[in-house]
C-alpha cells in the first residue's frame, strides 16, 4: 500500500519549504514537488524517491496538483496527499490520515478524500467554517461538503470517478469545486476529527468593524472575484456558498478598494475579475489581459 505526497511551491521561504519537505519525505514512498516559482527552488533532500517539476510560467495550482497526482498514479500509489508550502504537518500526519481512509474503505464507505482540522498560523486557533455544516459523524471522521486542498489525502483509485482538478479555475475555488463534484458523484469528503495541521491562510490579517479578515496579494482578487461568478452558475455548487459569497462580494470590494494599501491596483484586479466572470472567461490572468 504505497502512499505519495505532492507539495506545491511558489516563491517559498526556502527554510520553510526545506523543513516541510524533509518532514513529508520521511512519511511517504514517493514525493512529487511541483514548483511554480520563476526560478527553480534549490532543495537539499534525497533524490531517490523525489520527482521535481519546474514551471517558470506558473501553470496554476490545479494544473500543478494534476501533474503531481499523475506522478503518484504512475508510481502505483494508492493514496496521495496534497500540501501547500505554508502547511506544517507533524511526524505522524500521513499515517493517521491514511489509517482513517483505509478504515472507511473496510467499512464500505465511499470516502474519496479526507483532511485535517486546520489551525490558523496567525491566531493559533482552529478554523471554524461559518456556514458549512457537518453532514455525518462516525468514529473519528466527519463528512462535510468541502475541505481545503492542503492536507487533503485522496484515494487515488477513485480519481477516475471524480476527475482531476479543474485547471481552468487556475487557483481560487479549485479545492472546493473538486469536493462538490465528488459529492455530486455520490462520493464523500471527510474531516479527521482528531488530526490537526497548522496552515497559513492568506498573507496577513486586517480588521474592519470588529471583523477580522484575511488579506491576500492583489492578483488573487482577480481569481477570487472571477471564480465566484463562474462557480455560482453551476448546479452542483451548494446554495449556501453561492448566497454567502455573493452577499459578501460588495463588502470585500469596499475593504480592498478603500482600506488596503495599493488600492488602485486591487480595484483594477477586482473589476477585471468581475468582468471576466460575467463574460465566463477562465484560465490564467495573463491569457485574458
Amino acid at each position: 500500500m504505497k502512499t505519495g505526497a505532492v507539495v506545491i511551491l511558489y516563491k517559498p521561504v526556502l527554510s520553510q519549504a526545506q523543513a516541510l519537505i524533509e518532514s513529508v519525505i520521511r512519511q511517504v514512498d514517493v514525493l512529487c514537488v511541483v514548483d511554480n516559482s520563476p526560478v527553480p527552488t534549490v532543495l537539499d533532500v534525497p533524490k531517490h524517491n523525489l520527482n521535481y517539476h519546474h514551471f517558470a510560467d506558473n501553470v496554476g495550482i490545479a494544473a500543478a496538483q494534476n501533474v503531481g497526482l499523475r506522478d503518484l498514479q504512475l508510481s502505483d500509489c494508492q493514496y496521495g496527499l496534497l500540501l501547500d508550502q505554508d502547511s506544517q504537518p507533524d511526524g505522524e500526519f500521513v499515517s493517521r490520515l491514511r489509517s482513517l481512509l483505509v478504515a472507511s474503505k473496510q467499512d464500505n464507505r465511499d470516502v474519496v478524500a479526507i483532511g485535517p482540522r486546520i489551525v490558523c498560523s496567525f491566531s493559533d486557533k482552529p478554523v471554524k467554517p461559518r456556514v458549512q455544516r457537518e453532514l455525518e459523524v462516525y468514529d473519528d471522521m466527519v463528512c462535510v461538503t468541502q475541505i481545503i486542498s492542503s492536507g487533503m489525502m485522496i484515494d487515488l483509485e477513485k480519481l477516475d470517478e471524480t476527475g482531476m482538478k479543474e485547471e481552468a479555475l487556475f487557483i481560487d475555488g479549485v479545492d472546493h469545486e473538486w469536493c462538490w463534484r465528488a459529492r455530486q458523484r455520490n462520493l464523500s469528503i471527510a474531516l479527521a476529527g482528531n488530526v490537526k495541521m497548522v496552515h497559513r491562510l492568506g498573507d496577513s490579517r486586517s480588521t474592519f468593524a470588529g471583523i477580522t479578515y484575511k488579506v491576500g496579494s492583489p492578483i488573487r482578487l482577480y481569481y477570487q472575484f472571477r471564480n465566484i461568478l463562474l462557480l455560482c452558475r453551476r448546479s452542483y455548487v451548494p446554495g449556501y456558498w453561492k448566497t454567502r459569497n455573493l452577499l459578501v462580494l460588495p463588502i470585500r470590494f469596499f475593504a480592498n478598494s478603500i482600506l488596503q494599501p495599493g488600492r488602485l491596483e486591487r480595484t483594477s484586479y477586482m473589476l477585471k475579475g468581475l468582468w471576466d466572470g460575467v463574460r465566463r472567461k477562465d484560465g490564467p490572468y495573463s491569457r485574458n489581459w
